[in-house]
């Protein structure tokens, strides 16, 4: 298969994820197709204690200073913390979900025998020609409530839907794909990288790609709340890479074209030697990169180093825009992700 068309295959693999909901803590039907889409490739799998999905690419390759690869697979999201009088819904957020970007946003509500009902996550009074102070209301999570599609009036009205505190409320993602090769959805944030590294597996399976040494791939579950990537490391494993999405913003030279090589981000430098042999793999295999620093982020890596692993690491994701709320990215971040890792396992 030629380079491009695995562009389209993560690409495609992109939105099949993105159609599957998985906010923190509930992410079991998400690691369930990727761990499905690893045995149509000839891997063999594991799903974890914690519920990831691990994954060695070539498991004849020698064990010793073997290569992580990490991604996650959970989202953003909601949790019902009051079912309130009035039959509407009050939400605590899963990772970092902003009410801000929530709002009118159409959910489901994923109730705990499996049943789903749609609704709307909307300020409180929020038709604006009843309500004076919609424009200065600041938005929080007590200012905003989910409208439930259904004829409720009431917190027994509620009940009797088998809604309860603890249920898990989902954000539609609105994925869109744009002739001219833009990505338009929420929670890119993880699963475009994830999509990234099923492609690498793929060509990896069919000799396009022949690391050097053994890699794994590990596909957290609790990125977002920040412990996805603090266990499953292999044996033999001296290296881990996140592989997340790269910051594009304001004093960045990052774009959603490019591929990001993170030097910093607010938990500190990354190994001073991982990042020159990234920034010089990328050279090399003719990515179009940028190196910034993140004000704001942490990633499964630094899980992994707080978790007392002995590991060199780094973090590489293609350029994301409006980073946890409505995300867009372009085809052209994921060549050159993929360029950089297929130049960085064969160096």
């Amino acid at each position: 298969m030629d380079f491009e068309k695995i562009v389209d295959y993560s690409v495609d693999q992109a939105v099949k994820l993105l159609a599957i909901d998985s906010p923190s803590g509930y992410t079991r039907a998400a690691a369930e197709y990727i761990m499905e889409v690893c045995r149509s490739l000839g891997l063999k799998p594991e799903l974890t204690t914690k519920g990831g999905v691990l994954v060695c690419l070539n498991p004849d390759a020698p064990e010793e200073n073997g290569l992580l690869l990490e991604a996650h697979g959970d989202t953003l999201g909601g949790m019902v913390a009051e079912i309130m009088g009035n039959g509407r819904l009050r939400l605590t957020a899963l990772g970092g979900m902003n009410p801000n970007n929530g709002e009118a946003e159409n959910v489901r509500i994923v109730t705990r025998s499996g049943k789903v009902y749609t609704g709307t996550c909307q300020l409180r009074n929020a038709s604006i020609h009843v309500n004076g102070e919609y424009n200065s209301t600041k938005r929080s999570w007590d200012a905003v409530e989910v409208v439930i599609d259904e004829e409720v009036h009431s917190k027994a009205d509620v009940e009797k839907l088998g809604i309860m505190t603890g249920d898990i409320v989902c954000f539609d993602p609105r994925t869109v794909v744009t002739e001219s090769g833009y990505i338009k959805s929420r929670f890119l944030d993880d699963k475009l990288s994830v999509a990234i590294l099923l492609g690498l597996a793929k060509q990896m399976q069919e000799g396009t790609v022949k690391a050097q040494r053994r890699v794994w791939v590990h596909v957290t579950v609790f990125e977002e709340v920040g412990h996805g990537g603090s266990a499953s490391v292999p044996a033999g494993v001296t290296e881990a890479i996140s592989v997340d999405m790269g910051c594009v913003g304001s004093g960045l030279e990052c774009d959603e074209c490019k591929v990001s090589i993170c030097a910093k981000d607010s938990g500190g430098p990354y190994h001073y030697d991982v990042v020159s042999d990234l920034i010089d793999a990328a050279r090399r295999g003719g990515a179009d990169f940028a190196v910034d620093i993140y004000p704001h982020y942490g990633s499964d890596v630094e899980a992994t180093l707080r978790a007392g692993y002995d590991l060199r690491h780094g973090l590489i994701g293609p350029g994301v825009y409006a980073s946890h709320g409505y995300e867009r990215s372009h085809r052209k971040g994921v060549a050159n992700t993929l360029k950089l890792l297929d130049a960085y396992l064969t160096k």
